[in-house]
């Protein structure tokens, strides 16, 4: 049962990033209109494409659980400072609704980042591609 709850924990948290991944370069007109709003106004295309970089490869190596560490890595290197810029619920006044929203928004990321952690400082369990190559046998010629 660990070897299943570990995929399907990694399934679920490798979705989110390949999801916006996929999202963000799709409409990446709109996401560089949403950047612009946040004052991230230098090189954007970098940024973007750095960006979705980052959460395809992050997203894969997580979800396939082959160098998820590396994996993880990279997706924190993205989300964590994401996070703090879009979802800075201490830039509103404590009584709006804004500021509840973007609290709650912040700890989700928060909580996803540490499942990110954990998956660094754990790896990853029986099912795993590591783990496929790591005990597969190659019969000599």
């Amino acid at each position: 049962m660990k070897h299943f709850t570990d995929l399907l924990g990694r399934v679920l948290l490798s979705f989110i990033f390949l999801y916006e991944a996929y999202d963000s370069l799709k409409y990446a007109k709109a996401t560089k209109a949403v950047m612009a709003s946040y004052g991230l106004n230098w090189r954007q295309d970098l940024l973007l494409y750095g960006a979705g970089t980052f959460l395809v490869l992050g997203g894969l190596m997580v979800l396939l659980g082959y160098r998820a560490r590396l994996g993880s890595f990279l997706l924190l290197l993205y989300w964590l400072p994401v996070t703090i810029i879009v979802h800075g619920f201490w830039k509103h006044p404590a009584s709006t609704d804004l500021y509840r929203w973007e609290a709650i928004m912040f700890m989700k990321n928060i909580a996803i980042a540490g499942g990110l952690f954990m998956i660094m400082a754990n790896g990853t369990g029986a099912w795993a591609l590591r783990r496929l190559f790591a005990t597969a046998r190659v019969r000599g010629a």
